[in-house]
């Protein structure tokens, strides 16, 4: 089954129309105008891609729409590498990494339009582009809907605040939020290391620097191990990928510095265990003892449509360090000894659980039942928990689908062949 498509006019030339039908001729596009008419074309566009034998696609709420440009109805390979040599530039470092690695992160703005996080990656011999949209403005508490315990992270001095969840799941943008408080309250030095740079934070109460991989230093480990000598109060770290980046941060909250990252784990159980599986049997003991004291907060998220088919809302579980959480960390899981049982039961502290935070949504109206079952950790709990619901509820029309697009609607973009 395809995406759904809106086609767009596209004014061209009468010798350019008339030739339609000639062999394909390499024709020049206009990177930025493209991806300006791209984000207009719809209202919270969160990626824009481009991949051979497609149209240019937008994603919205988590879905994706083809639009179909007059003169642009399907990318050619050589549309999407004239596209990627646009993006890259002059910048040296991932024509490099796509040459020798096959893949290339960068970022790329358009002045009074947007920012994007961009990778650029080779398939079946051609290239496809990946764009993420960043917003200008960095979102603040309310408006990304975060709970209000997070805004303890603010007060914090040292340790380790984890902010985890698959791809696309807002965790760039909690961290910004909670940086930008911060920034606005603290008289701190905060320093940024990020694969690429996103949202642009600016000097406020606090003094902040960014530097960006591969363009500032070329690793994680790297900037991070130099930063201990950069007097930061607070160290934001884009992604813990390796051991040797986990291991220095560990070093870095054990000598008084509030270290702030990601990594791409469902819950709070899973995230403990990446963390303790990328070192050696040998010294897993030691790391879970480490973590067990560093830790202050991992919070996981997962973005749910909305019922209304207006967006998407964040379910957000929050694992707070207490005796007994640093206790589970450190000794490990067991039956009637988990983390989960631990924020079920820790909510006056300021804790939550996916399935009890997707519960709530649910009886909220804002999401759909089998939408929010379909997220949950635990289906078959859920349904149990919320068999009063079912019993309760009358019976309801469908939920609303997102209003369609109007097929009128046009975007004129000159594409030079």
């Amino acid at each position: 089954m395809g995406t759904p498509t809106q086609t767009m006019s596209l004014q061209t030339a009468p010798a350019q129309v008339a030739a339609a039908s000639a062999p394909a001729v390499q024709r020049t596009i206009h990177t930025a105008q493209l991806v300006a008419a791209m984000l207009k074309s719809s209202s919270h566009v969160s990626d824009l891609i481009f991949s051979p034998g497609r149209a240019p696609q937008i994603e919205v709420s988590g879905q994706l729409t083809e639009l179909k440009f007059k003169g642009l109805e399907c990318l050619s390979s050589q549309d999407t590498l004239s596209i990627a040599k646009d993006l890259m530039g002059k910048n040296e470092t991932p024509i490099r990494k796509l040459d020798q690695d096959g893949s290339a992160d960068l970022s790329y703005g358009i002045s009074g339009v947007a920012r994007f996080r961009v990778n650029i990656f080779k398939q079946r011999g051609s290239c496809a582009i990946v764009m993420r949209v960043v917003p200008d403005k960095i979102p603040g508490f309310e408006e990304l809907n975060l709970p209000e315990a997070l805004r303890e992270i603010v007060d914090l001095r040292n340790g380790i605040v984890l902010v985890t969840g698959p791809t696309g799941s807002g965790k760039s943008s909690t961290l910004a939020a909670i940086l930008d408080k911060m920034n606005e309250e603290k008289a701190y030095h905060i320093l940024t290391i990020e694969d690429p740079i996103e949202f642009l934070h600016r000097h406020k109460k606090a003094t902040i620097h960014q530097r960006e991989l591969h363009s500032d230093t070329p690793t994680f480990a790297l900037a991070l191990r130099a930063a201990l000598r950069q007097a930061p109060k607070v160290i934001l770290v884009g992604e813990m990928r390796d051991r040797e980046t986990i291991d220095i941060a560990l070093e870095a909250s054990e000598t008084g510095h509030l270290v702030m990252s990601t990594l791409h784990t469902i819950d709070a159980s899973k995230t403990v265990e990446r963390i303790v599986g990328v070192f050696p049997m040998a010294d897993q003991q030691a790391i879970r003892t480490r973590l067990s004291k560093a830790f202050r907060y991992i919070v996981s998220q997962r973005l749910l449509p909305k019922k209304d088919g207006k967006g998407r809302i964040a379910a957000v579980e929050i694992l707070k360090s207490t005796m007994r959480t640093r206790e589970y960390v450190e000794k490990g899981e067991t039956e009637g000894k988990s983390l989960l049982d631990a924020m079920r039961d820790g909510s006056t502290e300021g804790m939550r659980h996916f399935d009890g935070e997707i519960d709530r949504l649910i009886r909220a109206g804002v999401v759909d039942f089998e939408t929010g079952i379909s997220y949950s950790t635990n289906a078959g709990t859920l349904r149990l928990e919320m068999a009063d619901f079912l019993d309760e509820r009358p019976n309801r029309p469908a939920p609303n689908q997102p209003a369609a697009q109007d097929s009128n609607r046009t975007t004129e973009i000159e594409i030079e062949r």
